[in-house]
């Protein structure tokens, strides 16, 4: 038997509870809004919280699961904007040598497909990580590309969290020694396992390449200044000398140098402009111009 509730009001759950001869501290903690997935062992029945994660318009909304099941029986708990479970339904009910193997392995099928929904919620933000490697790339990165970098990393950071306990879960349900969870389950479990621990090592990579993306963008940065700067001091370097000679000869002494010799001027001239190339030649062989 198989019982799906969506945001069930809080009398409408404690009923069920009670027609499933659940405990109080069992029913305590369903009914309980949980933020961190979870594995409870009551002895005859289990209870698992998953967070359920979607990404729309660049924003991250969460849910939550929670299934409760023993011999021959099951409760989902869907609150927020949690995933559906029609597709596995359909599937079970599609396949009716499935829903004898019990509500072991059929909690197993929601789990996996909750692993589905992880390596979907990867795909987007790897999308989004390309793109934001490429505009760093090309044409570097804005304050508010950095906002958003910083906020794609805290995000990621959440999924993570949201993610890492899933695999305990899985791992614990694929070793437990429980009448009602059968080998051919914890086998499932180990799959499932596998799967979110490869998502949640990619979701890792990718926080990690945001942060080499931003590394990359302040060094890149960084040469761009060294760049300019060259450039403004071989210029002013350039510039240095007529101002320098402009200068002395603009102090107007009344003794002074070549002032009364008829090619005076043009060989100042000459000399200004000799030195003048002479340094931009220097300045572009450095590779500072």
């Amino acid at each position: 038997m198989w019982t799906g509730l969506k945001d069930p009001p809080d009398d409408e759950l404690r009923m069920t509870c009670k027609n499933l001869a659940f405990s109080k501290m069992a029913t305590k903690e369903i009914l309980k809004r949980h933020y961190r997935p979870k594995i409870i062992d009551y002895g005859d029945y289990i209870l698992i919280v998953a967070v359920t994660i979607s990404r729309e318009n660049k924003k991250i909304v969460y849910g939550e699961m929670q299934m409760i099941f023993g011999q021959s029986f099951i409760l989902t708990v869907r609150r927020g904007e949690a995933m559906t479970n029609t597709p596995v339904r359909k599937r079970l009910e599609g396949s009716p040598d499935l829903i004898a193997r019990g509500s072991d392995f059929v909690v197993a099928e929601i789990l996996d497909g909750l692993a589905d929904s992880y390596l979907a919620l990867a795909g987007k933000f790897e999308a989004d990580v390309e793109q934001l490697e490429q505009k760093m790339i090309l044409h570097g990165f804005r304050e508010s590309d950095v906002r958003k970098l910083y906020k794609m990393r805290r995000d990621l950071l959440r999924v993570h969290t949201s993610i890492a306990p899933v695999i305990e879960i899985c791992t614990r349900m694929s070793v437990v020694n429980l009448a009602f969870v059968e080998s051919d389950s914890q086998a499932y479990y180990r799959v499932v396992s596998d799967r979110v621990a490869r998502i949640d090592d990619q979701m890792n990579a990718l926080r990690e390449s945001l942060a080499f993306a931003f590394e990359a963008s302040q060094m890149i940065a960084q040469a761009h200044q060294t760049d300019i700067t060259k450039k403004l001091a071989s210029w002013a370097a350039i510039l240095a000398v007529p101002t320098a000679i402009a200068g002395i000869y603009g102090m107007n002494f009344k003794d002074m140098p070549e002032l009364d010799w008829q090619y005076g001027y043009p060989l100042v001239m000459l000399l200004m402009f000799l030195i003048c190339g002479l340094l931009f030649r220097q300045f572009r062989k450095t590779g500072w111009l």
